[in-house]
Formats: structure tokens, sequence, C-alpha cells
């Protein structure tokens, strides 16, 4: 087995490295002075079972072209099996039409990592389960509540807590957490009249006079959670924390979140944080790299992964 990364999230590479007790296989993958990709292996990895572990975040593009070249480099050193690991999978809110003539961008990338090479994909939380079906090979898709949970009963304990669903699409997500912490289940109501502006509705379930605890596979601007907060407050909640997978948190989000009457903030490292993120005290990130490193590990031996979630 061998891992190899990209220029997108270094350091949760060099811990999935430790986690598994090896090291990052030698490679360049750097820019020319127009801003195309170049990537060169220092190691030989014919006949091997590779690992690419790149998180397709900001900037999107550009790391999504950069696995895409890697897959190729190794595809022609003649890899035994090469699998993609997207701890983030980018353009995975672009999942269907919401409206008319607009892409489904999640199957285009889905189509560009098979073609480039990759003979399987692991990635975390993906937004919508239907994007396992874009692909034409195997996709491990792992799910936070392994790791979640564990911490949720270390810092809050199950004690008149309540799980919230910060929309209806994200019942499922938030029904499994309620399951493993034997804890009732609400729903903020949400309407969204464009990307990046929600307002909520209503909120469905008993939440006076509860500990709240918001979870989410993304969180972008923060202004659903915080909509989310402010009416959990005003419905009578007695605190409001959130736990999200991914925290993409673009444009002034953390400053947004830190003057929140949100507690806190919990997400991993699946995105590389930013300075913001890393300097405020609201923000608290959890490294998933023991989690994925396992995953791998599982997947090299081609023994269970869906046992983790057990």
């Amino acid at each position: 087995m061998k891992l190899l990364a990209g220029n997108s999230n270094r350091p949760l590479a060099e811990a999935i490295a430790a986690a598994l007790r090896t090291e990052l296989t030698k490679a360049t993958v750097h820019r020319f002075a127009d801003m195309e990709v170049f990537v060169e292996i220092h190691e030989n990895v014919r006949g091997e079972d590779v690992f690419i572990i790149q998180s397709t975040s900001y900037p999107a593009n550009d790391n999504l072209m950069e696995l895409l070249v890697i897959i190729d480099a190794l595809r022609r050193a003649s890899a035994r099996r090469i699998t993609a690991v997207i701890p983030y999978f980018g353009y995975a809110r672009q999942d269907r039409k919401t409206t008319p003539r607009t892409p489904i961008s999640a199957k285009l990338v889905a189509n560009l990592v098979t073609t480039a090479g990759a003979n399987r994909v692991l990635t975390m939380e993906l937004h919508a389960g239907q994007i396992q079906g874009f692909f034409d090979i195997p996709v491990d898709n792992l799910y936070s509540t392994p790791w979640m949970v564990p911490d949720i009963l270390d810092t809050i304990g199950s004690d008149n807590l309540v799980i919230v669903s910060p929309d209806v699409g994200g019942v499922s997500r938030a029904r499994g957490f309620a399951k493993r912490l034997e804890v009732s289940l609400a729903i903020i109501d949400k309407r969204r009249e464009r990307a990046g502006v929600s307002e909520v509705m209503h909120v469905i379930g008993d939440v006076a006079g509860r500990r709240c605890v918001l979870v989410d596979d993304i969180v972008d601007s923060g202004g659903t959670l915080i909509n989310a907060a402010d009416a959990l407050l005003a419905a009578g909640a007695s605190s409001v924390r959130a736990y999200c997978t991914h925290g993409v948190l673009s444009g002034g989000a953390v400053a947004r979140i830190a003057a929140s009457r949100l507690e806190c903030l919990v997400i991993s490292d699946s995105i590389r944080p930013t300075e913001a993120v890393r300097v405020t005290e609201k923000v608290r990130v959890l490294s998933i790299a023991q989690y994925m490193g396992e995953a791998i590990s599982r997947i090299s031996n081609e023994s269970s992964v869906s046992s983790l979630f057990d």
C-alpha cells in the first residue's frame, strides 16, 4: 500500500500516514508559470495499491485538477489499484437540477474521476446519498457518527439533549445521531430562496428547556446554523451547539459564527482549517485521520468498511 498526497490538505494526509505507521510517497505536485498542474512521482508504484488523499475544497477547481492529473500519472505508472480518497467531495451540492437549464455537476465530477483512471473512491458524509450512484466504480461513504457521537457524549452528555436537523433533507442524518445517543429529534423547517440564503419558518418538535445539538454535513456561510440557533432559542431551548462534518466556512462565516448565539461549532479537518478557524474560540476542529486511516487499511486488506459504523 502507498499513500500519495495532493496540496489541498497536506496536514491531514500526514496525520493519516502517521496513523497507518507509514510515510507519504515522494512526489512533486506543483504549477507551471501559467498554473498548469505538473505531477512527478519519485517512487516505483508498479503493481501497488495506491491511495491519493485530496479534498476538492477551495480552490475547488485547482484541487480537482490536481487529483485528476495525479490519478493519470499513477495509471500510466502501472499502479495496480488507484483509490481516490476525497475527505470532502466538492460539487456535491450540485446533485440535481434545481431549476431549468442547470447542470448536475456532481455527476460530471464523478465521470471525470472515473475516466481519469480511479478504481474506487473513499469519501466522507456525502451531501446526498445518491451521489454514490453517479460513479461506475465502488464508492465507500464514511459517516460522521462514529467520531462525532463519542465527542458529544464526552463534552455534553445525553441528559436533556435533543438532536436537531437544520432542514428536512438532513433528517436521516440527524435520526442516526438521535438513535445512537438515545435522545429525541427535532427538525427546522427551512426555506431557501436562493443559494447561500435561508430563512427559518418553523421548529418541529419539543425543544423548550432542552439542550440542542444541530448536526449537518456542510457549513458554508453559516447562515443556516445561525438562523436555526436563533429559532431554537426563541422556542425555549436552553443552549444550542452545532456539529458539521465539512467546514467550508467561506467569506466572513467564521466572524458571523463567532458573533452568533451558538455556543460552539465542531467541524472535522476534512478541509484544511484556515487561520480564522484556528484562532477563534467558538470553532473546534476534530481530526478524522485515525478514522480515515482505519478505512484505508480495511480497503487495502479487503476487509469490511461498513463495520466501522457499528
